[in-house]
C-alpha cells in the first residue's frame, strides 16, 4: 500500500489516544510509543495504564518458531472487569508493507471516539497507535494486540469486549511460507472477523494462499462439523476501477460474487479453491477502498494528517470502519458455535501455540518445492516399476527357481537401468535436491529385491526343506548321543539330549501343522527361524569342515596313489 510505506518512513508516532479521546504529547522520549521490536514480552513490562500495541507471539527467526508470551497476554485478558464477556476479535492479515497497521490506527481512532461523528480526527492530527517506521522492510513480526480491550454495550443490552489484533505481513523475505501460513492460521482461528488486506485486485495466488492458510488452519483444529472460521473480510486497497464496481460494501460484494463464482467451464484447480473458500468461513464480504492520493504516496514526511489524504478514501474509510466495529455489527469469537469469552480465548491460543510449536502438521510448502517433489515422486515410481517388472520377467509369479548368484546378477542390472531411467526424467528443484530421491529409489529398489530373493528361495525344494531337514538332524544327533552317554553312564547328560530331542520333536510336529493348517503362522516362522540359525551357525560349518576333510583326504590319496605309481613304474623301468 502505497500510504502505508510513506507513513512508515514518518518514524515511530509521537502521540498515544487515551480512553477519552485526547492525546498525550510526548515530552520524553521514553514516553514514545515502543516500536515492535522493543514490545514488551513480561508481566512486569506490560504497563495497561499507557495503551500500547503488546506483542503476544513471538516470531524466532533463527528457528523459524512462534512463541506465546503467555503473561502479557493473561494480563490483558484475564482483567477481573472483562475476563467474563464474550469477546470480539478483529484482525489484520496480509501482505507485508501494505498498509495494515494504517487500517488499525484509524479502527483505534474509532474505538476512542465511537461517540463522535468526527470519530475520525482533525486534519492536522497525526495518526497514531500500532506503530511504524521507514523503509521497505517488515515492521510488525509475530502477532501483536492493542493492550487496553474495549468494553461495548451491544444495542440488546449486553456487554462484549473488542480486541484489536495486528499481524506479521505474509511474503516478506525473511518468512517461509511454514511462518507465514502459521501466523494467517493463528490470526484467522482466533478472530471473529478476519480483514483479507489486499492491493488493487483479488489475484488467482491470492485465493491460492488463502486456501492454503485455512486449510492449515483447519488442520490445527479438532473434529469440524461446521465452517470452521466466522467473518473474512476482503478489503482491496487502491481500487482503480471505481466504474466497474463502486467504492464501498455494495460494489465490493458484486466484485467478490464475481470472483468467487464457480462455473461449470472452470479448471477443476479453480473450482476447489472456491468451494474451499466457501465452505471455511460462515461469512463473507468485501469492501473496495480507494487510493489515499498523490501526496500520500510521495511525501516522505507523510504521518498520517488527513489533510494530505484524498476526500475519497476519507469518506470509504468512515464507511469501513464502522462497518467493523460499529456495536450494532460486532462479531462475537464463537468455536464449534460456542461464545468465546476472554478467559477461554487464552486458552485456545496456548492450545494453539503448542499444535504448531509441535510436529503433527504436515510443513506447508510453496509451489515450486510441491511441485519439485510430486515430479522426483513420479520419478521414483516409474523407475520402481521398471525395475519390478523386469525382476518379475526372471523370478516372479511362476517362473522356475534361479541360481542366487544369476538372480544379482539381474538385479544389479535392472538396478542400474531404473536409476538411469530416473536420471534421464527431467525434474525440478535441482541436483542436490534430485539426489536425496535417487538414494530413496535405490534404498526402495533393495527392499524389494529382499523380497524377491526370499520369493525365490521359496521355489527351491531343498530351502523349503532345510526346516525338516535341521530337526531330523537334531533329533537323530540328540538319540545317538542320549544313547551313547545312557551306555556310558552319563545320565544327566543323556537326559538332556532326551529334552532336546522331545522339544525338536514337539516343534517338527508344530511346523508340519502350521504348515498343514495356515494356521499360528508367527509359531512356524518362529520355529523357520530358529532352525536356520542352527543350519547356519551348526550344521552348515559341520557339513562344510567334513567336505572340505573329505576333499583333502581324497586329494592326498590321489597324490599319494599318483606318486606309488610313478615309483613303481621307475621301478619297473630299472628293472627292464
Amino acid at each position: 500500500m502505497a500510504e502505508r510505506d510513506a507513513v512508515r518512513r514518518a518514524g515511530p508516532a509521537r502521540q498515544r489516544p487515551d480512553p477519552a479521546g485526547k492525546h498525550y504529547e510526548e515530552e520524553e522520549e521514553e514516553d514514545a510509543l515502543p516500536d515492535s521490536d522493543a514490545l514488551p514480552d513480561s508481566d512486569d513490562e506490560v504497563d495497561l495504564d499507557k495503551p500500547r500495541p503488546i506483542q503476544i507471539v513471538l516470531a524466532h527467526e533463527d528457528d523459524h518458531n512462534f512463541e506465546l508470551d503467555e503473561e502479557a497476554l493473561e494480563k490483558i485478558l484475564l482483567q477481573e472487569h472483562i475476563k467474563d464477556l464474550n469477546i470480539v476479535v478483529v484482525s489484520v492479515a496480509g501482505a507485508f508493507r501494505k498498509g495494515k497497521s494504517f487500517l488499525l490506527d484509524f479502527m483505534l481512532r474509532y474505538m476512542y471516539n465511537r461517540t463522535s461523528p468526527c470519530w475520525i480526527g482533525g486534519n492536522t492530527e497525526p495518526l497514531t497507535g500500532f506503530t511504524w517506521r521507514g523503509g521497505c522492510e517488515r515492521e510488525t513480526t509475530g502477532i501483536q494486540i492493542w493492550s487496553e480491550v474495549f468494553v461495548i454495550d451491544k444495542p440488546n443490552g449486553t456487554k462484549v469486549a473488542v480486541l484489536l489484533m495486528d499481524t506479521q505481513g505474509a511474503f516478506d523475505s525473511q518468512s517461509t511460507i511454514k511462518d507465514c501460513a502459521t501466523v494467517f492460521a493463528l490470526s484467522t482461528m482466533t478472530s471473529s472477523v478476519q480483514v483479507y488486506n489486499l492491493s488493487q485486485n483479488i489475484q488467482e495466488d491470492d485465493l491460492q494462499h488463502l486456501q492454503l492458510f485455512t486449510e492449515y488452519g483447519r488442520l490445527a483444529m479438532e473434529e469440524i462439523y461446521q465452517k470452521p472460521f466466522q467473518t473474512l473480510m476482503f478489503l482491496i486497497r487502491d481500487w482503480s476501477y471505481p466504474y466497474e464496481h463502486a467504492y464501498g460494501l455494495e460494489g465490493g460484494k458484486k466484485f467478490l460474487e464475481k470472483r468467487l463464482q464457480v462455473k461449470q467451464n472452470q479448471h477443476e484447480e479453480l473450482q476447489n479453491v472456491r468451494k474451499h473458500i466457501h465452505s471455511c468461513f460462515s461469512n463473507l464480504g468485501c469492501f473496495l477502498l480507494p487510493h489515499p492520493g498523490l501526496k500520500v504516496a510521495t511525501n516522505p514526511n507523510f504521518d498520517g494528517r488527513l489533510n494530505d489524504i484524498d476526500e475519497d478514501f476519507k469518506k470509504e474509510l468512515r464507511n469501513l470502519v464502522p462497518l467493523l466495529l460499529a456495536p450494532e455489527n460486532l462479531v462475537e469469537k464463537e468455536i464449534s458455535g460456542s461464545k468465546v469469552t476472554c478467559r477461554d480465548l487464552v486458552e485456545y491460543f496456548k492450545a494453539y501455540i503448542k499444535i504448531y510449536q509441535g510436529e503433527e502438521l504436515p510443513h506447508p510448502k510453496s509451489m515450486l518445492q510441491a511441485t519439485a517433489e510430486a515430479n522426483n515422486l513420479a520419478a521414483v515410481a516409474g523407475a520402481k516399476d521398471l525395475y519390478s517388472k523386469g525382476m518379475e520377467q526372471v523370478c516372479g509369479g511362476d517362473k522356475p527357481y534361479i541360481a542366487p548368484s544369476d538372480l544379482e546378477r539381474k538385479h544389479q542390472d535392472f538396478r542400474e537401468s531404473a536409476v538411469r531411467q530416473f536420471r534421464s526424467v527431467k525434474k525440478m528443484g535441482g541436483e542436490e535436491f534430485c539426489r536425496r530421491y535417487q538414494e530413496q529409489l535405490e534404498v526402495e529398489i533393495d527392499e524389494i529385491y529382499a523380497n524377491f530373493v526370499k520369493h525365490n528361495d521359496g521355489k527351491n525344494i531343498f530351502y523349503a526343506a532345510r526346516t525338516p531337514a535341521t530337526l531330523f538332524a537334531v533329533m537323530f544327533a540328540m538319540y545317538i548321543t542320549s544313547g551313547l552317554t545312557g551306555f556310558l553312564g552319563m545320565n544327566s547328560i543323556a537326559t538332556l539330549c532326551n529334552l532336546v530331542l522331545g522339544m525338536a520333536l514337539i516343534s517338527f510336529c508344530t511346523w508340519a501343522y502350521v504348515k498343514y493348517s495356515g494356521e499360528f503362522r508367527e509359531v512356524g516362522t518362529a520355529i523357520d527361524q530358529i532352525a536356520e540359525a542352527i543350519w547356519e551357525q551348526v550344521l552348515k560349518p559341520m557339513s562344510d569342515n567334513l567336505m572340505e576333510d573329505h576333499m583333502r583326504q581324497s586329494v592326498k590319496n590321489s597324490i599319494k596313489a599318483g606318486l606309488t605309481e610313478q615309483v613303481s613304474h621307475h621301478a619297473r623301468l630299472k628293472t627292464d
